[in-house]
């Protein structure tokens, strides 16, 4: 059976199958069927508090990996995720990294900051929250820009990939809601932080760590989003607004961090326009960042530097804004493609060949 290869026919699939089947699953135990709950009962399940037998809620090994484990899942990810991130680059590949993620970067953070100017950060437009538009437009997918532009790139851009992995993670998401008012404290940046920046450490020190933690980068991300999908019910995926909100991320995500990049671009006068917009996409991982973040705001609330009100507020658009992410993340891998065929073009047409390297 070809399961892996169907799954990843699909855009984002590692990420967006098992998320989707964890909501499935969530959703046929939360209806609390009652010859499914006799069956958990007969095994000696113990009940939850309002007295339900549930079958993702048998504790164990099996309750730990696909119900509650996701925060683990996501640490584990983002510290294998910085044993990548080679800071032996060349100076063209810095370069063009450095750009790109600082452009990503100010993108998302200056549309979440007007989205919070104009509606309700936690639920505005559609639905959308400050905090999903950043976690969507600033975490790119690295292995999507690396297969652009290993075809219609020349080799400066597909090793700006090294620099461009200092968006894994919900560190910058964490690092921008703080630029915007949310009072997390430090001990919330260390936490999120601490795992990357050990991996990278590691990672640099020793190219065998480095090779041995590789598959860690794609490993936990079907567990943690089956996790994740645990704790969601499937009616969120229907829902209009949230799909109409996930499409009008994956556009906004596409088109204005693909062309404040491709502005960046021109000012520092490369020719070549392959990279920002093989960069304009949203991650399959960033659908992890709300749950990072929700836990960062409980730690903050914790220290008394958060009030619970608000803190409890980011807890509660976890699901929904995982659900926007996740659309997003289908929606940038059809439109990303496609704008970078165009563009190759484009460009082809005035004499530019993306491949070369000026």
């Amino acid at each position: 059976m070809k399961i892996k290869q169907t799954i990843e026919k699909i855009p984002g699939g590692l990420m967006v199958v098992p998320l989707l089947l964890g909501a499935l699953l969530n959703t046929i135990d939360q209806m609390h069927i009652p010859f499914i709950m006799d069956i958990l009962k007969g095994l000696g399940v113990a009940p939850t508090q309002e007295g339900y037998y549930e079958f993702l809620r048998i504790g164990g090994f099996s309750e730990a990996l696909f119900k509650t484990g996701a925060l683990t899942l996501i640490a584990l990810f983002v510290f294998c995720a910085g044993s990548q991130m080679n800071l032996r680059v060349g100076g063209k590949a810095l370069k063009k990294g450095v750009l790109l993620t600082t452009s990503k970067y100010l993108t998302g953070l200056a549309v979440g900051y007007l989205f919070g100017m104009f509606f309700d950060p936690f639920n505005g437009f559609l639905g959308l929250s400050s905090l999903a538009i950043i976690a969507a437009m600033t975490n790119g997918n690295g292995g999507m820009y690396a297969a652009l532009t290993g075809q219609y790139g020349n080799r400066s851009d597909v090793g700006a990939v090294s620099v461009l992995s200092l968006n894994d993670g919900p560190f910058f998401t964490l690092m921008a809601l703080g630029l915007m008012g949310s009072n997390f404290p430090v001990i919330a940046f260390i936490a999120v932080l601490l795992p990357i920046a050990l991996g990278m450490l590691l990672g640099n020190l020793d190219e065998d760590i480095r090779e041995f933690l590789r598959p860690g980068e794609t490993l936990p991300v079907p567990f943690f989003a089956f996790a994740l999908g645990a704790g969601m019910n499937l009616a969120n995926f229907f829902n209009p607004e949230v799909v109409g909100a996930g499409l009008l991320l994956g556009i906004m995500t596409t088109v204005l961090t693909g062309g404040m990049g491709i502005l960046v671009f021109m000012l520092f006068r490369e020719k070549s326009m392959i990279a920002p917009v093989a960069e304009a996409s949203t991650a399959g991982n960033a659908a992890g960042t709300p749950a990072a973040i929700a836990a960062a705001a409980a730690v903050a609330a914790g220290s008394g530097m958060m009030s619970a009100a608000e803190a409890q507020a980011y807890q509660d658009i976890v699901n929904i804004a995982t659900a926007q992410i996740s659309i997003s993340t289908l929606t940038t891998a059809i439109l990303c493609p496609i704008a970078v065929i165009l563009v190759d073009k484009y460009q082809r047409k005035k004499g530019i060949d993306g491949k070369q390297e000026q």
